[in-house]
Formats: structure tokens, C-alpha cells, sequence
């Protein structure tokens, strides 16, 4: 084994060297020994930061630009796809997907380096880890590029999206305005924390025209915060006409968008920031909290900010699983559409319900604007049961359902079941209860066979019983 091994060894030494350039991996130009040795940094700095500058975490602009000329579908699949920052192989070969950078230090080459960063911190691309990593930049990018933004952040939750989008544009002695159908978190925040910062808000009607919307905004609002469709009750704004009489009064727009990301994009009719709960749709698979805010060139500074002071930011397993979940978003929405609207349409013949609320409906009040805004629907909406059934049936029903789930959030694969009361978060326009129109039930239509989600439905109703019938 000895005589071998010297044997291989010498055999080695003859062989000729590789070409230059084609297995041998060159020095990066600030690590050689000569500019260590004194005077090249600088210029070596330079060099690197100017070779770089299209690099996407140096960008602060335009990244939501990068594949305008493409359709949804291949912006969804491709999108933040930065294949040459994800190696340092010397053919550049590189990974489909970004690694999961786990960070808090950021280590310098360089005081030039760190003086470069500094520059416009914590714009100018790696800083700290808590300000982003490849990971999170590779995210942002594809939800820019989604929604039409001219660059994204992202943040640890939904609901921390929205506290940083609003914060960005608010200090103490300013007014907001907020539709009437936000996610109840929304009002939550509004009246709890940013009333005790001495920030006021007004709740409108969801239906409300421009003009109604003109005579509600005060000379220091600031900001306009939508919601379409709205939260349970799925009133469809009419997106273009708030929006203008906003712009012309310079109140900043902000728009919660979670419903159907792809389906509707706030920021092609008005909106300069556009929120996500991508804890949602976008992951997709009920395991991650996360939130995303595209922004439109003249307010990514401030949100930006907005999130770095709040220190919100999103782990990087959580961004890795965002991702993943962004490349099958098209399919996966195409799915949950197709099931929902076919259990919509079973129930609008069923006995036992008064009414069912889905915008893609023609029997939507607002069927017209879903239609000009919105290129297709998810797997959520809301139907009402006739009021001549009890609670305990209401419970039996929902107790019954062996596909459906009962639990909070949407947007996974799985299906869920969920009665709410609609008039308890609302404050200036009650939903319908009375009058024919009882208990309200939320679902989410999952990835399951549809057949066997109706038949599950079918149960559930037989076990609920005839109409008060205890």
C-alpha cells in the first residue's frame, strides 16, 4: 500500500498544471498579499464597489423593473433569481435557489469597506443582519417584481408590515384614514397604539366614492390605508377613484393586498405601498409568519427606515420558505380558484344558506369592480346561513367537518372553517344580520380534491339539522 501511495504521489507531481483560470480559483483582488502589504486597498475598493454597483444588494432602485417585459407566471417562477451572487464557484457555477444566510455580524474587508457601506446605510447592501442578507434580498426582489414596486422589504409578520408602512408616514398630531373593512389587527393598532402617540384615525364605508373620500381627508392626514376585498366581508373598493383623490391631495396610499397576490396589483392604480401577509398565500403552507411591503420609488426610503427602527425583521429559514413558496403561488392560486368558486356555486343552491359572499360571483354587489381590478380570485369568502338556525347548530355544523379545519389565517394548503361576527369589527357600517340573513362562516378553500370538500359540507349539513332544530 506504502509503494502505491509514493507511486500515485510522484505520478502527480508530473502532471502538468491545469489551465489558468479553469480549476484554480483566483485570489479575491482585496485579500492578495501584495495590497495587504500596503497602498492597493483603496483602489482595490474601488475597483470591487464599482464592478458591483448592478448587483441586486446594492440596488435601491428599480428592482421591481427587472422583468417588466415578462408575464405573471415567469415573474413568479424567476423573479429575484440572482444566480451569480449565490456562488463564489470559479466557472461560476451556482443554485437554483439562494443558501439560507444566518447572520448578525457582518464582517469587513476593510475600513474603505466599511466607510463604503456606511455611505448610505443601511441602503447600501450588506450592513448587520437584522438589515438583510442574501436571502432576504433574493425575496424582496421577487415580491417587487410581483407587485409592481420599485423595491420591497420584508418583515417578520404581516401585521408588523402594516405597523411599518404606517409609521413610516405619521408622527404625533396627524390623522389617518381607514376603510371600515380592514383585518381587525389593522384597527387594532390604530386604536390602541397609534391613538396613545396622538395619531387619530377615521374609519369610512369600504364603498365609499371619491368624493365622500375627499370630504373625510383633513390637512394633516397622511395617509389613505385600503383594504380590497375587505376583511370577512369582501366589499370590493372602487380602487382608482380613492386613490386619485388622495394623490391630489398628497396623502400617501397604502393598500393590504393579502387576499390574492398576482390577482390585483394596487400599485397600477394608485397605490404607493403595497402590503402582504405573505405568512399566507405566498408561503402557503401554514408554517412561516411573514410580511412583505413593495413600495414605490418615492417611498421605499421611509419604509425602509420605518422597518430598520422598528427592528422587525424576518429570519432567514422564514424568507428561505417564502421563497420556495413564491415559485408555485400561479398554480397554486389557479387551484384554490377553481375549487373555491365551484363550492360557491354548490352553495348558492343549497337550502340552508341566505347568501354567499365570493366577488367573483355576478351575484356580488360589486362584481363590476372585481372585474375591472382583479384578474382572478383565491380559495376565501364568506356565506351566511338563513337566521332560522341556532348557535348550537351553527356549532354542530362546523363541529361536523372532517376536511375543513376550524382555525384563524388562510392561504396554506389545507381547507378551514371559520364563523365570525363581521359587525363587531366594523364601526360605521354594520354587515346584515336580521332580515332573513343569519350566522356568517368564513372558508378557505384548500389543495383537496373539490369533490370530496363538498361532500364533507354535505355531511356537515345533514348533521346540523332542520331549521330549529335543537
Amino acid at each position: 500500500m506504502m509503494k502505491l501511495l509514493l507511486l500515485l504521489l510522484t505520478v502527480s507531481s508530473l502532471w502538468p498544471a491545469p489551465c489558468p483560470g479553469l480549476l484554480v480559483q483566483r485570489p479575491l483582488p482585496w485579500r492578495t498579499s501584495s495590497m495587504w502589504r500596503g497602498g492597493g486597498m483603496e483602489s482595490a475598493i474601488a475597483l470591487r464597489m464599482s464592478g458591483d454597483e448592478n448587483h441586486s444588494s446594492m440596488r435601491i432602485t428599480g428592482k421591481g423593473d427587472s422583468m417588466r417585459e415578462y408575464k405573471l407566471r415567469t415573474k413568479v417562477a424567476r423573479g429575484g433569481q440572482q444566480l451569480d451572487g449565490w456562488t463564489t464557484d470559479p466557472l461560476g457555477r451556482s443554485f437554483v435557489n439562494p443558501p439560507v444566510y444566518r447572520a448578525s455580524t457582518i464582517t469587513y474587508p476593510s475600513m474603505s469597506a466599511l466607510r463604503e457601506a456606511l455611505k448610505d446605510y443601511p441602503f447600501r447592501g450588506l450592513s448587520y443582519g437584522r438589515h438583510g442578507t442574501p436571502t432576504s434580498f433574493a425575496l424582496e426582489e421577487a415580491f417587487a417584481i410581483l407587485e409592481g414596486g420599485d423595491n420591497a422589504c420584508v418583515v417578520s409578520s404581516g401585521l408588523a408590515a402594516i405597523n411599518a408602512a404606517i409609521l413610516a408616514f405619521v408622527s404625533a398630531g396627524d390623522h389617518i384614514l381607514v376603510s371600515d373593512g380592514v383585518y381587525d389587527p389593522t384597527r387594532g393598532f390604530c386604536d390602541k397604539f397609534l391613538k396613545r402617540f396622538g395619531v387619530s384615525t377615521t374609519y369610512f364605508d369600504p364603498l365609499s366614492t371619491g368624493e365622500e373620500l375627499g370630504n373625510a381627508i383633513q390637512p394633516n392626514t397622511r395617509v389613505l390605508f385600503l383594504e380590497s376585498p375587505s376583511s370577512l366581508s369582501f366589499e370590493i373598493h372602487d380602487f382608482e377613484a380613492l386613490t386619485r383623490v388622495a394623490r391630489e391631495r398628497n396623502v400617501v396610499v397604502v393598500a393590504d393586498n393579502t387576499y390574492g397576490p398576482g390577482l390585483f396589483r394596487p400599485m397600477e392604480w394608485g397605490a404607493h405601498v403595497s402590503i402582504n401577509a405573505a405568512t399566507k398565500y405566498i408561503s402557503g403552507h401554514s408554517d412561516v409568519m411573514i410580511g412583505l411591503l413593495a413600495c414605490s420609488k418615492d417611498t421605499y426610503r421611509r419604509v425602509k427606515r420605518s422597518v430598520q427602527q422598528l427592528g422587525c425583521p424576518a429570519g432567514p429559514d422564514d424568507c428561505y420558505l417564502a421563497l420556495r413558496g413564491f415559485r408555485t403561488l400561479s398554480v397554486r392560486m389557479k387551484a384554490h380558484e377553481e375549487s373555491a368558486l365551484t363550492v360557491a356555486r354548490w352553495l348558492l343552491d343549497r337550502d340552508e344558506v341566505a347568501r354567499v359572499v365570493h366577488p367573483a360571483l355576478p351575484s356580488h354587489p360589486q362584481h363590476h369592480l372585481w372585474q375591472k381590478y382583479f384578474s382572478g380570485s383565491s380559495g376565501l369568502f364568506t356565506f351566511q346561513l338563513k337566521d332560522v338556525f341556532s348557535q348550537e347548530q351553527v356549532d354542530t355544523f362546523c363541529d361536523s367537518l372532517s376536511l375543513f379545519e376550524i382555525g384563524y389565517s388562510w392561504g396554506g394548503y389545507e381547507s378551514l372553517v371559520l364563523p365570525c361576527d363581521i359587525s363587531s369589527v366594523r364601526s360605521v357600517v354594520p354587515w346584515e344580520y336580521g332580515d332573513g340573513y343569519g350566522a356568517t362562516i368564513r372558508l378557505h378553500i384548500g389543495l383537496e380534491d373539490v369533490e370530496d370538500l363538498i361532500q364533507d359540507l354535505q355531511r356537515a349539513f345533514e348533521m346540523m339539522g332542520a331549521p330549529g332544530k335543537e
